[in-house]
C-alpha cells in the first residue's frame, strides 16, 4: 500500500530534474578565486517548488497511506509552505486547511488567494493563538472544531520532511563536485535533511533568515538525531544574515536580488534566497573560504511570494 501511495503522489506531483547555473565572472568570486554554482531546485515543480516539494513527499504519502482525506498545516499570511500545501493537496484530491497566523486582510494577498482558489480552507488565529499551535491541546481543539486531519507543522519541518530532504542530498547534491555548500533555513527541516543525506560530508553552511535564529542550531540538531540517531559535525549556522527578520529587507538585499536577475538571470525572493545570496557573496568577500573552492549554494523556491521583480 505504502508503494502504491509514493507512486500516486509521483505521478500526481512529478519531480522534473533541476539544472546548475554557475555565476560566472562575478568580482567577487573573481577576486576571491572560487568558483559559484546554484541548484536550482526552484525549478522542480511549478506550484510545490523547490525544498517543499521534498518536504512536502513523505507527508502526503502518509496522509495517504492512512486514508486521511483532509491535511492541516500553519502559516503566516505569504506563507510558501501554505501555498505549495495547498496546490500538492489539490492535486491529490484532498481537502486542506491553512491556519494563518494574523487577522484576515481583505483583499486577500496572492499567496492566500492561491491556496484558496486551490479549494483550501483558511483561518486564521491570532499572534497569541498562533504559539499555542504545537501544544497537544490546542491540536485537539483544532480536531473538536474541524474533525479529522492529517496535521503537518509549519513549514513542513518534521521526520517526514526530514527524510525527504536527506533523499534529495543522498540522490542529488552527493552528485555535484562541491567543497562547501550553503542553504537558507527557516524552520530547519531541510538543514537537517541535507546534513543527514550527506552523512558528513563536505562543508554545509546554513544561513539563518531569521532574528536572533541562534536556537536553529538545537532544532536542526535534534531532528538529526532523530532521524539518524547520530550527530554530525561538518556544519554551522550564520545568524547575522536576517536583515531585521523574517521577510525584512534592506536596501543591500535588493540590490543584490536585482543584480543576480539582470546579470544572470537568477530570480531571487527576500525572504530565503535572497538572504542566502547576500550571506554567500559577504563571506566570498571576506575571503572564508579557500581560493580554488567550489560554493555550491541551494536555491529553495518559494519565488510565488515576491513582490518585487
Amino acid at each position: 500500500m505504502r508503494k502504491k501511495h509514493l507512486l500516486s503522489v509521483f505521478d500526481l506531483l512529478p519531480y522534473h530534474p533541476t539544472p546548475l547555473q554557475e555565476i560566472i565572472d562575478h568580482p567577487a568570486c573573481i577576486k576571491a578565486g572560487v568558483r559559484l554554482i546554484v541548484k536550482r531546485e526552484d525549478l522542480n515543480h511549478p506550484a510545490v517548488s523547490g525544498n517543499k516539494w521534498w518536504k512536502l513527499k513523505y507527508n502526503l504519502v502518509a496522509a495517504l497511506q492512512h486514508r486521511h482525506k483532509t491535511v492541516l498545516t500553519f502559516g503566516g499570511a505569504f506563507s510558501n509552505h501554505i501555498h505549495a500545501t495547498a496546490a500538492a493537496a489539490h492535486e491529490l484530491g484532498l481537502d486542506a486547511i491553512g491556519i494563518i497566523r494574523g487577522e484576515e486582510t481583505l483583499p486577500l494577498n496572492p499567496t492566500l488567494q492561491f491556496a484558496v482558489d486551490q479549494g483550501m480552507q483558511i483561518s486564521y488565529i491570532s499572534r497569541t493563538a498562533y504559539r499555542e499551535k504545537a501544544t497537544p491541546e490546542f491540536i485537539q481543539t483544532l480536531h473538536d472544531q474541524l474533525g479529522d486531519f492529517f496535521l503537518i507543522p509549519e513549514g513542513g519541518s518534521n521526520r517526514l520532511a526530514v527524510r525527504g530532504c536527506a533523499e534529495f542530498a543522498g540522490d542529488h547534491l552527493s552528485k555535484i563536485g562541491f567543497d562547501h555548500l550553503l542553504l537558507p533555513v527557516g524552520t530547519g527541516g531541510t538543514m537537517a535533511g541535507v546534513v543527514c543525506g550527506l552523512k558528513g560530508r563536505k562543508n554545509i553552511t546554513g544561513i539563518s533568515v531569521l532574528k536572533d535564529g541562534g536556537f536553529l542550531r538545537e532544532d536542526v540538531e535534534k531532528m538529526v538525531k532523530d532521524l539518524t540517531g547520530t550527530s554530525f559535525d561538518n556544519w554551522s549556522m550564520l545568524t547575522e544574515y536576517h536583515e531585521g527578520g523574517y521577510a525584512k529587507t534592506s536596501p543591500r538585499l535588493i540590490n543584490l536580488m536585482e543584480e543576480m536577475k539582470r546579470r544572470y538571470g537568477l530570480p531571487l525572493d527576500q525572504v530565503y534566497t535572497g538572504k542566502l545570496f547576500l550571506a554567500a557573496m559577504n563571506e566570498i568577500e571576506a575571503k572564508s573560504f579557500s581560493r580554488g573552492s567550489t560554493i555550491l549554494l541551494l536555491h529553495t523556491g518559494g519565488m510565488q511570494g515576491v513582490p518585487i521583480h
